[in-house]
């Protein structure tokens, strides 16, 4: 693995991304059909070099030990010839995407005959900062430059390796394609300092992206000197309302907690109505024990659980990850919603009703980047609400919010024609 003397460091951030804006102004020129057609054949010589790129993830595998990494985080690490097709059958999928780029949002004549547009355009640089998992190396640097913008990749160390062999596919076909290879540049030392030279470059990068733990987006956000996406945790509500269909509360509700717990679209709090707490919560007992999970209840749930453990106040806004689920009883909608957009992390939250006055009352009230009714919070996901692959969920409201594909890493600018037009 190649290093970065730590006297050399600012130099070398400074280099990557000057280098990544001049990459970045030759993109905007570039056809949907050149775009296409390197995904399309990236997609291939990605297959093609699974030998290769499975070498240099055993290096990483290797070190995994070492580095103390969990089973599941070394589940999410390692690759195989099907996940390497998964990773290409993907690159195919954003091949098939609308390009955003060059998109008349609106446009008009004025009385004094000037034409005004106001068309899509990318933004520029990203620098994204992101967890271990190889196939995000791929899937990023590709909707990336699908939308016009050069990115700047600073992954783990864990899949340093992993990620390495993929980059050298993505930029050697680049290259074939007239695609500046600067547009796709995996950052080579895994110093942590490197991280915070890149966050003071705001003249050459436009947006960073940090996808991680708490910590990391804090830190991201106190050291940037420019435009952050935010992606923070995801401690995700569903309200049982008084006039829910019980049995599909509990369909939605084993769904959304134990499909995958270990996202961050799962549910991780419950909020149910007293008026049907004795007849619904032993029911849940029951499912969720089959599940393994635990749930942390307030003392008025207490009286329905057999086995329920009483929550305390760090509950409420717990993101588990795991196997706990957490449990408030509240006498009214209102007290559901007041309770919800206190302790949500307002990445996603539902409702389970019947009464359509209910679900319209939560779904205006509710501030989150996505509100579901009568369905699993798993839906907030690019792909699972037609939007393609996606480089985050963001919990932010500037500049997007939700799901983050082609559309949400651009921006648009005012093109106006005149002839020989002068202002009075």
């Amino acid at each position: 693995m190649s290093t970065v003397a730590e006297n050399d460091l600012a130099s070398y951030c400074h280099s990557v991304a000057r280098r990544a804006k001049v990459a970045s102004r030759l993109l905007c020129a570039l056809s949907t059909e050149v775009k296409n057609h390197w995904l399309i054949e990236s997609s291939k010589r990605l297959e093609s070099s699974a030998d290769q790129i499975l070498l240099a993830n055993q290096s990483d595998l290797a070190n995994a030990s070492i580095l103390g990494l969990s089973t599941a985080a070394i589940d999410r690490l390692t690759l195989t010839h099907g996940r390497i097709g998964k990773i290409a059958l993907g690159l195919r999928e954003i091949a098939t995407l609308p390009d955003p780029i060059g998109e008349l949002i609106d446009g008009s004549t004025r009385p004094n005959g000037l034409e005004i547009s106001k068309v899509r355009v990318p933004l520029g640089v990203l620098f994204f900062i992101y967890e271990s998992r190889p196939n995000v190396t791929a899937d990023a640097a590709a909707i990336a430059v699908k939308s016009g913008n050069a990115i700047i990749l600073r992954g783990g160390k864990e899949a340093i390796h992993s990620s390495r062999a993929i980059i050298e596919v993505m930029q050697s076909t680049a290259c074939d394609f007239g695609i500046p290879p600067d547009a796709i540049q995996l950052v080579e030392t895994t110093d942590r300092e490197a991280v915070g030279e890149f966050l003071k470059l705001n003249q050459w990068i436009d947006l960073v992206i940090p996808r991680g733990g708490k910590s990391l987006i804090r830190r991201v956000v106190a050291e940037a000197t420019m435009p952050v996406l935010k992606h923070y945790d995801g401690n995700c509500h569903i309200y049982v309302d008084q006039h829910a269909n019980l049995g599909m509360s509990l369909q939605v509700i084993e769904n959304a907690k134990c499909q995958r717990m270990g996202v961050c679209n799962a549910l991780e709090s419950l909020v149910v109505h007293r008026s049907i707490a004795a007849n619904f919560l032993p029911k849940l007992e029951l499912q969720m024990s089959g599940n393994g999970v635990e749930l942390r209840g307030d003392v008025e749930s207490q009286t329905h659980l057999k086995k329920g453990v009483l929550a305390t106040e760090d509950d409420w806004s717990a993101e588990y990850l795991g196997p706990i689920l957490s449990i408030r009883i509240v006498g009214s909608l209102d007290e559901a919603i007041a309770h919800i957009n206190q302790y949500s992390s307002h990445h996603t939250d539902g409702i389970m009703t019947s009464d359509l006055s209910s679900a319209r009352t939560f779904a205006t009230l509710v501030d989150s980047a996505a509100v579901v009714v009568n369905a699993s919070t798993r839906f907030n996901d690019g792909g699972e609400l037609g939007m393609g692959a996606e480089i985050g969920i963001s919990t932010d409201k500037l500049h997007a919010r939700g799901p983050c594909g082609l559309r949400e890493l651009t921006t648009y600018k005012y093109i106006v024609y005149g002839n020989g037009h002068v202002r009075t």
